[in-house]
This record gives C-alpha cells, sequence and structure tokens, in this order.
C-alpha cells in the first residue's frame, strides 16, 4: 500500500502485514509456494505470498481485480506488476491520468498511483485463475478492510465479472439490493450513499489479444469515470451553494 497512513504502526500498515502472512487457504497456499519459475525469470527470487493492494489511500477511485498473477504479483510482490495484463492496464492508467508511468515491472519501478486504488477480490494467485467460493469468502475481510481504508472512495471499477461479483457481494453483505445488477462492460451502477460502480472487461491477454478489450475501451473508461466524478463534485458544489 502506498499513500496517506502507511507508516508505522498505522491500521493500512497493519492491514498490510496481516495479508502478507496470511495462510487461510491451503490450496492457495500450496499453489503460490509451488509455482515454477519460468525460464526468462529463473534468477529471480519469487514473492510467493499474498498481495496487499496498492494506490493512493486518499484517492476517489478503487479498482479491483481477480487476483495476483502466477507470474506477476506471485513474482513481484505488488498487485497488476510484471505480466502481460499488467501492462496493459496500467498504460491505461497512465493514459488517462491515474499514473505517473506507463511502466509496471517490479516494486521498485518507481510507479506511483494518483487519486485511485488497485487491489484484486483474492490476495492470492489460484491454479487455473480459477478460485473457490470458499477462498473469495476466506479473502473476503480482506477487501472490506481495504475500502475501509478509502475515506474519498465515490467509484469502483470492477476488471471482470468475478471482481464484479465480489464486489457485489461485498455491497451485499452490508444490505445493499443488488437484484438485477449484471455484468456488462462499459455499464455502471449507482447505490444511494455509496460509491458508483462500474463494470470492465479484465485486461487479460484472452481479452486483449482477441480485440475483446482494446486500449480505447478501458481508456475511455477510466477517462468517463474522472469525467463522472468531477461532474459529481460540481453538482454538489452547486446544491451546496443553494442551501
Amino acid at each position: 500500500m502506498s499513500g496517506s497512513e502507511t507508516g508505522p504502526g498505522s491500521y493500512a500498515e497493519e492491514l498490510r502485514l496481516r495479508i502478507i502472512q496470511c495462510r487461510l487457504c491451503p490450496r492457495l497456499v500450496a499453489y503460490r509456494e509451488g509455482v515454477r519459475p519460468r525460464a526468462s525469470y529463473a534468477s529471480q527470487e519469487y514473492w510467493r505470498k499474498p498481495v496487499p493492494g496498492f494506490g493512493d489511500l486518499s484517492g476517489k477511485v478503487l479498482i479491483i481485480g481477480l487476483a495476483p498473477a502466477s507470474h506477476g504479483g506471485n513474482r513481484t510482490g505488488r498487485i497488476f506488476t510484471g505480466d502481460a495484463s499488467s501492462r496493459f492496464l496500467v498504460k491505461a492508467l497512465y493514459r488517462a491520468g491515474f499514473a505517473n508511468q506507463p511502466i509496471s515491472e517490479s516494486r521498485d519501478d518507481g510507479l506511483l498511483y494518483s487519486g485511485c486504488y488497485v487491489t484484486a477480490a483474492l490476495k492470492c494467485s489460484p491454479p487455473g485463475d480459477k478460485p473457490t467460493s470458499k477462498e473469495f469468502v476466506n479473502c473476503s475481510p480482506y477487501l472490506e478492510q481495504e475500502i475501509s481504508l478509502l475515506v474519498n472512495l465515490r467509484a469502483v471499477v470492477a476488471l471482470g465479472a468475478l471482481a464484479f461479483r465480489s464486489y457485489l457481494d461485498y455491497l451485499g453483505r452490508r444490505g445493499v439490493n443488488v437484484r438485477g445488477v449484471t455484468f456488462s462492460h462499459g455499464r455502471s451502477y449507482s447505490f444511494e450513499g455509496l460509491p458508483r460502480l462500474y463494470a470492465s472487461y479484465h485486461p487479460s491477454p484472452r481479452n486483449t489479444n482477441t480485440g475483446k478489450l482494446t486500449q480505447r475501451m478501458l481508456v475511455g473508461l477510466f477517462k468517463m469515470v474522472r469525467r463522472e466524478l468531477v461532474r459529481t463534485e460540481q453538482n454538489k458544489k452547486v446544491v451546496d451553494g443553494k442551501l
């Protein structure tokens, strides 16, 4: 995690350490620790632990992916770092004004997010990118606690149907009626008193290599989120000025 309130003893730092030390799911622990390095990464030491979120804790936008990639976050120790999905996502965030660079290769590459926080519904890499329902349940408190850190949160972007479902489950636990809320790229939903939810295809190679998700589509979505945040703030100022 980066941003405000991340120093020693802060709640954000305590949460980060709890996430990294988690061993609740035996299947995930065995998988993440047993991933064989690719030949191109043979000289590197893999992270092999749960991967906490990363970004601007004062930001208004939360971006949720599915899980760390086996040779991405599970290798580098930072979410959406060091694999094809990461490169596609961070390039789009840079073009939309949420990142200081279009590169996300390692924890010390200088990447910073401004106005957004990036995390995953599941903190460990799952075999075949297919977590079980129980693993989602075990990990859900970490996502909830990360959300609680984002005091300025106004928008949530879910990358893929499973991340979308994880956020709907979070809303359901809060007593929010999510009936009729379905995943479709570019759609958004409002919930009274809560952040607006946006759906996006996941930036995985199976989507980006086939053209199902393009840079133009993803940058356009992030720019739309930014515009709607500005418009909401302007409308709020108008209303407050009349009161």
